[in-house]
């Protein structure tokens, strides 16, 4: 399969609709090239099964190289494992439910389609890429329509939402070129920016320990590593929806991804030496966010501290460095990028509707908007965990995986963590029942309409995949298994961890 479809058509899409001279077409063809996407997100899944049947393990399958800068040994280099494919994947799902709920927007919509189809394709990029420059590239793709989506359709503080969103992640995206160069100058060599080259060679463990730092630091920024999390909830709930769900859905997973697949995979020793840190942070940052959640009136602003909670668990099984914490790890983010994406979507169609996202100033909405009343309370169980569901799957292995690490720090980071479900039932089910149970807060509200065609689309998409994993995990674990052991191979002695 030629992967670089998948970056060419969110391009070919956004070309398209800059020559539609209708909303409607401008709709219409978005969700047109969303769906292409889709099927051949697909098509993919089908082909690595076929790939894997015929007994092909190999690290990567269907690479394709081409230089791209030759002086500077700089390729155009992609390939995917059963990792890559997943998170191809949930970039499709999330985009495809995004367009869907973005169909009455008005306002210059043709620009506003243009940057989802550009932030599209920056996330494909990145999770193909095997070339770390190219990574780079497709890291900073995703930032600046960010920018320009929340300052131009946002709403509350948009301007100073959007200027810090986009300040800590070129930050993190800083952080992350001078890890990159410092491995290029020291280690890269003929190798150049290549990502499995650089990854076969003994890398010095002092270049590890100066270097790591800069490329953990600099992924976690846009996964809400403590301390660094602080756009997160400014930028959530100033973004239009669409972002919003595109903001936690995919781009939270661009910077867990890099963790584990640059920072960790390529220095595992500092990886090691460092995971204290690491897991000391992602506990602050599940404990913490749980806590300031709970005091969060605001829909969006409770979906979003909710984020830097789960996002923890991320951080948390990366740094526990055990092949099951790992494969957790990015179960967890499949799960938490649709949980949230469909968190945001029914919180949008409730303040479409009702113009408030104060918890306070709702109720009852289950009488009038059954239809986004279920989303809802589906999007919350999934984020309290509830077996059945992609929450409880994803956490729960984060938690084994966690308790296998011996060491008194990590199994009470492991129980902190545990315990943070408790809080997470705790504003899950009073922010529920204040919002959809009881009676109905405004007279006014009675005449509302419930979710329209397009947003019941999008929520039935997103709601399946949490589903589908919470109730059959195992095809999930399994496409998962050789991209994880592919790690674990790599840099099980330096991890010294089963």
């Amino acid at each position: 399969m030629n992967l670089s479809l998948l970056i060419i058509m969110p391009l070919i899409t956004a070309a398209v609709v800059l020559f539609c001279r209708s909303t409607g077409g401008i709709r219409w063809v978005s969700l047109a090239g969303v769906s292409v996407q889709l099927l051949l997100s697909f098509g993919l899944l089908a082909l690595y099964w076929k790939e894997r049947a015929a007994g092909d393990d190999a690290t990567m399958l269907f690479e394709y190289r081409h230089a791209w800068f030759p002086s500077w040994n700089i390729w155009y280099h992609v390939g995917v494992d059963g990792i890559s494919v997943s998170m191809i994947l949930l970039t499709a799902f999330v985009m495809e439910a995004a367009i869907l709920v973005s169909w009455s927007i008005k306002s210059m919509s043709k620009e506003y389609f243009i940057l989802l189809h550009l932030l599209s394709a920056g996330a494909y990029g990145f999770f193909l890429s095997l070339d770390l420059f190219t990574v780079f590239f497709f890291l900073e793709v995703s930032v600046i329509p960010k920018f320009l989506l929340i300052g131009i359709w946002g709403s509350g503080r948009k301007d100073y939402s959007a200027m810090k969103l986009a300040l800590m992640l070129m930050g993190g995206s800083a952080l992350v070129f001078v890890g990159l160069v410092g491995l290029y100058y020291n280690v890269g060599g003929g190798h150049g920016f290549d990502w499995l080259a650089i990854g076969q060679m003994h890398m010095p463990v002092e270049v590890q320990r100066q270097w790591f730092p800069f490329l953990f630091v600099g992924f976690g920024i846009f996964t809400a590593l403590f301390p660094f999390h602080t756009w997160v909830p400014d930028g959530h709930s100033s973004a239009p929806t669409a972002a919003s769900m595109f903001l936690a859905g995919v781009s939270m997973k661009l910077g867990g991804y890099g963790c584990l697949r640059v920072a960790a995979f390529l220095m595992p020793e500092a990886a090691k030496e460092y995971s204290p840190v690491i897991i000391l942070l992602a506990t602050i940052a599940i404990v913490y966010g749980a806590f300031a959640t709970m005091m969060q009136k605001d829909l969006k602003y409770i979906n979003a501290y909710s984020s830097v909670s789960h996002c923890g668990f991320i951080l948390l099984g990366i740094g526990m460095l055990t092949r099951t914490a790992i494969t957790g790890a990015v179960m967890q983010m499949i799960s938490h990028g649709l949980m949230t994406a469909l968190f945001f979507a029914a919180i949008g169609m409730i303040y479409d509707r009702t113009h408030t996202r104060l918890v306070q100033q709702l109720g009852g909405l289950l009488k009038i908007m059954p239809f986004v009343s279920t989303v809802f309370v589906l999007a919350g169980l999934c984020s309290l965990g509830l077996p059945g569901l992609s929450g409880f799957v994803s956490e729960i292995t984060v938690f084994m995986g966690s308790w296998q690490r011996e060491g008194g720090m990590y199994r009470l980071a492991t129980v902190l963590a545990c315990a943070s479900i408790v809080v997470t039932a705790v504003y899950i089910l009073r922010a529920t029942g204040q919002t959809i149970m009881g009676p109905v807060e405004k007279p006014s509200y009675n005449g509302l309409s419930d979710a329209t065609w397009n947003e019941r689309l999008a929520s039935i998409l997103l709601g399946a995949g949490i589903i589908a994993i919470g109730v059959a995990p195992f095809w999930l674990s399994d496409l998962l298994g050789p991209g994880v052991r592919a790690i674990m191979d790599h840099a099980g002695n330096a991890f010294g961890i089963k």
